[in-house]
């Protein structure tokens, strides 16, 4: 039997592939354009650039990172999860940080003006009619409260849950996640 020529596709895996999609319809729609555009952070490029840096830790972000130490179990080992991006490969967590620590407050001001491009421009919110109708917004009231030891808790306007039921106290007297 003869051997075959044809070459296998090859093939990636990855355990975060709902995050595939948005990233594929990330570049498609140039979402990080306004970023790569406007953010001009001041900082040596050997390998990736700090706007590159900043998207791998925005793509940590997306895939559960709680701190950038987890960028190199997240992201650096997950090639589908950065060709999916458009990246070549995942800076590392420390050169990531050193990046950040290197933004000054006019790359933050920089910041903010491409991520309201970027609203602008992908948002059905800021192109809403509103002389035509109100925008439905979604926002869960319920004010069910957070353990005492959950993370970033803090006091809320909602009431307390045995008050619940029944009629609002006020300021304070509720858990806030």
């Amino acid at each position: 039997m003869a051997k075959s020529t044809t070459k296998r596709p090859r093939c990636r895996f990855s355990s975060r592939a709902s995050l595939i999609g948005l990233g594929v319809e990330f570049c498609r729609r140039q979402v990080w354009a306004p970023i790569k555009a406007k953010v001009q952070i001041r900082q040596k490029t050997l390998r990736h650039t700090p706007v590159d840096k900043l998207q791998d830790s925005f793509i940590g972000m997306l895939a559960g990172a709680q701190g950038l130490v987890e960028t190199n179990k997240r992201v650096r080992p997950d090639r589908a999860l950065q060709v999916a991006f458009n990246r070549q490969g995942c800076a590392e967590q420390s050169t990531i940080s050193e990046t950040l620590n290197a933004c000054t407050a006019e790359n933050v001001a920089q910041l903010e003006e491409a991520v309201k491009l970027i609203y602008r421009q992908h948002s059905a919110g800021y192109r809403h009619n509103y002389q035509e109708q109100f925008q439905l917004l979604d926002a869960d009231t319920s004010g069910m409260p957070a353990g005492k030891k959950a993370e970033l808790i803090h006091q809320g306007l909602f009431p307390s849950p045995a008050q619940s039921a029944g009629t609002t106290t006020g300021p304070g007297s509720g858990l806030l996640v």
